[in-house]
């Protein structure tokens, strides 16, 4: 199957990898970028939790904090990974499920995240906000064709959505699934693990249904 891999250059090798062990034809086409708000220190010292709901923030926050961190929670194992680990990973890889999974009192909480972050976990818990990074949707002139394109963000949803309104995806998980529909292309399978082996994973399985077949190798 021809997929077509849209994460940011120099995020897409651990994916494209893995497709393309399992058999599939893969293209890299960065549908969006990453860019840094700043390189001044940002104090953690004080605070009782610091939260990342993403792999680019938790790197911005690494290279950038200062002080003595508290302890970590991050949304998914990609963005623990991202910090160099995390105190808590909640099973479910949303806010809502890390909101579930925070002890209560909170205490003082940092929330580190991207311009445009979905505000529902720092307005639950009173949290300081630090906006570390923007991205940049890009709008290649010419669109790679391919059976499935895969988006593991909104932003690179909404990219694609500008460039082609009937195309299948598949999804890294609810929220960009959501962003996917909203653009008008077709989500045809979603990440159960929101990883880039999930992703692998439904790449394979939906290749799987759609030639007939009962087998799947593990990514």
């Amino acid at each position: 199957m021809r997929v077509v891999v849209t994460r940011p250059e120099g995020q897409e090798e651990d994916l494209v990898a893995r497709l393309e062990q399992l058999g599939h034809d893969v293209v890299h086409c960065p549908l969006i970028a990453i860019e840094s708000l700043g390189d001044e220190p940002i104090e953690v010292s004080g605070y009782d939790w610091v939260v990342v709901t993403s792999a680019n923030g938790a790197r911005e926050l690494r290279r950038r904090a200062t002080g003595t961190m508290p302890r970590v929670a991050a949304i998914g194992a990609a963005t623990a990974d991202a910090f160099g680990g995390a105190d808590l990973v909640p099973a479910v890889s949303t806010q809502e499920g890390l909101l579930a999974e925070l002890p209560r009192p909170t205490g003082r909480v940092l929330f580190a995240a991207g311009e445009g972050a979905r505000r529902l976990l720092p307005d639950a818990l009173a949290a300081d906000v630090v906006t570390l990074y923007r991205t940049l949707e890009l709008h290649p002139t010419e669109l790679p064709a391919a059976d499935v394109y895969v988006l593991a963000s909104a932003s690179s949803a909404r990219a694609l959505g500008a460039l082609c309104t009937n195309g299948a995806v598949v999804s890294i998980g609810p929220e960009t699934s959501r962003a996917a529909r909203l653009a008008g292309l077709d989500v045809v399978a979603e990440a159960v693990d929101h990883s880039a082996a999930g992703i692998a994973a439904a790449v394979t399985d939906l290749a799987d249904r759609r030639s007939g077949s009962v087998t799947r190798a593990d990514p």
